[in-house]
């Protein structure tokens, strides 16, 4: 079983030099073999591949006076530099994903080592370079398979630790108690409304900084490009940037750990997230949420776990369906907070209304797969939970 551990690493002078020029030798082999690619293909109609075609390039460019510079890199690190352009390729053919874009030298840089890596209590080592001073907050038992550098666009030093542990996966749940299967829908005004009627609020961590945002935004803006002021005023915005992804990342972690600790299932929509942010209106709001983000961490935790995550289709009408005797409504806008069945008369607020829904259709749906749900607090409860 294969773990990963992010820790903050503290190069010296020397070796954040190093690293800094290992990150160029790798933003620069993948930015010419995208080139060398897209020139071949427009001018010569000739499709060449990143690993089979560009990777063996790499020997040659070394022996070339011109490119003996790449010496000094990692091999392993060039040639990862292929393979990870190799599958944004592929991510732009079978997945329809964007095509690969050139690498800038102000976005976060990384590069990939797995041969002669080491790793102590408080140091890492990669190849080429001495020992680098880390903080290693978490011990991991296991054979050290890789370590990928990184450094952030406000200059911070980071390293992935991937160790192989002697440890079996946790085996999947053969069988659930209904009452710890939980439907979520997700919200803007509330970040999840749960079928049992609870609802979390958003807490806008963008909308929060938008000030201090716009003002040092407008401050980067008045200076002149390229000047040491400009240079110091882009590093002000990306820290004001940093610290709310860090805020949106740790209320993300402690609020999925709690969902998946307190629940066996978990049921939830499946949204169109790049389709959803054309709506202008919506976009900044939509990608604040950071509902995407979200979903992937109660994804891996629950599979920790052996516990499940049912994403449902996206057509399932969950808003608009009477979860107590499953009328449709024929249409009904944003706007509409909550409504009445005129079928069975029951209140509905729209959005405990859908998550409801999400738990039955999602308890169908694991016994569909094959899993055992208990009748403890089944689908009768989800309306005595919405009433109470």
């Amino acid at each position: 079983m294969l773990k990963a551990t992010k820790v903050r690493i503290y190069p010296n002078a020397k070796q954040a030099d190093f690293l800094n020029r290992q990150f160029g030798s790798v933003r620069f082999v993948y930015n010419t073999a995208l080139h060398i690619i897209s020139h071949r293909y427009h001018r010569h109609a000739q499709s060449l591949s990143a690993y089979h075609d560009i990777k063996k390039l790499l020997p040659i460019a070394k022996r070339n006076s011109r490119y003996a510079w790449l010496k000094e890199s990692d091999s392993v690190a060039l040639a990862q530099a292929c393979i990870n352009l190799d599958k944004a390729f592929k991510r732009f053919f079978k997945e329809k994903k964007g095509y690969p874009r050139f690498k800038s030298r102000r976005g976060k840089q990384s590069s990939y080592h797995c041969m002669s890596v080491s790793a102590g209590d408080d140091w890492i080592r990669v190849p080429k370079c001495s020992p680098i001073k880390a903080k290693v907050h978490r011990q991991v038992e296991g054979k050290l398979k890789s370590i990928t550098l990184s450094r952030t666009p406000t200059g911070k030093y980071y390293a992935s630790l991937l160790h192989e542990v002697e440890q079996s996966e946790v085996a999947p749940l053969r069988e659930v108690d209904a009452s710890k299967v939980i439907g979520l829908d997700m919200g803007l005004t509330h970040l999840l409304i749960d079928s049992r009627g609870k609802k979390i609020a958003n807490p806008r961590h963008t909308q929060k900084a938008q000030r201090n945002l716009k003002r040092k935004q407008q401050a980067l803006s008045r200076k002149a490009k390229g000047s040491a002021r400009c240079a110091k005023a882009r590093l002000h915005v990306a820290k004001a940037h940093e610290r709310v992804a860090n805020a949106r990342n740790d209320y993300q972690h402690k609020l999925s750990r709690q969902i998946i600790d307190e629940n066996q299932a978990v049921i939830v929509e499946t949204l169109k997230i790049n389709n959803m942010l054309k709506n202008r209106k919506l976009a900044r709001h939509i990608a604040d949420a950071g509902w995407y983000a979200l979903l992937l961490k109660l994804e891996y935790k629950a599979s920790e776990q052996g516990k499940r995550v049912i994403k449902l289709d996206q057509w399932f009408a969950s808003s608009k369906t009477c979860h107590c005797c499953g009328y449709k409504m024929a249409e009904m806008s944003l706007k509409v907070r909550s409504w009445r069945c005129p079928e069975c008369g029951v209140a509905h607020d729209r959005d405990v209304n859908a998550a409801v829904n999400l738990k039955q259709q999602g308890i169908m749906a694991l016994k569909a797969e094959g899993l055992s749900v208990s009748a403890h607090g089944g689908l009768r409860q989800s309306s005595s939970e919405v009433a109470a």
